[in-house]
């Protein structure tokens, strides 16, 4: 499927000379003078390569389109992650790397979904968003006004995150996994 080089979103599976390349981080950019153009940040799926290139709006790229399908995570053993495909129960171990810093919220049975190109597995999808409990909070400072001042916790998994000052130790909250921001207090 052809998209427009402005179209590209992070976490799209594009043909690129050849290969397969995921965007990693765009940015938009409208110069003063000639044509506005997307900044995308890509990764070579196949060896990790990253490329930075310029697409303008007049641009087409190939946008792969991969096979879902749906995997529980089993364990984590050294830097390879186990997952059990839900349907046949077949296991099949992938490196911690192809997730990225979103590998730190993996939780024993999470559902997650594998993205496969001709059955080869290219990336792993976690929920957006997860529960997770803070171990320790900083104490909140009198006189900070709660609208605008948020700080630093680090949740049960390590990830350090910015929380509003009324949430402490202990307190189960909802995690975007893939910005690492605080997004509201777990029910």
């Amino acid at each position: 499927m052809k998209i427009s080089g402005v179209d590209i979103r992070p976490g799209n599976i594009i043909e690129y000379e050849g290969g397969l390349w995921k965007a990693v981080k765009i940015q938009h950019t409208q110069p003063g003078k000639g044509g506005a153009y997307m900044q995308v940040e890509l990764k070579n799926l196949i060896d990790g390569r990253k490329n930075n290139v310029r697409f303008r709006s007049a641009e087409t790229v190939e946008k792969v389109r991969l096979d879902t399908r749906e995997y529980q995570f089993l364990f984590a053993d050294g830097d390879m992650l186990t997952f059990m495909d839900k349907e046949s129960f077949e296991q099949i171990e992938l490196p911690a790397d192809m997730l990225g810093d979103a590998a730190a919220f993996l939780q024993d049975g999470m559902d997650v979904m594998l993205e496969l190109h001709e059955e080869q597995p290219i990336s792993v999808q976690l929920p957006d968003q997860v529960e997770a409990e803070i171990v320790e909070a900083d104490a909140v400072v009198k006189g900070q006004t709660a609208s605008s001042s948020y700080k630093p916790a680090i949740l049960d998994n390590g990830v350090r995150v910015m929380v509003p000052p009324h949430i402490s130790a202990g307190t189960r909250i909802v995690v975007d996994v893939y910005n690492q921001e605080y997004v509201r207090k777990a029910d």
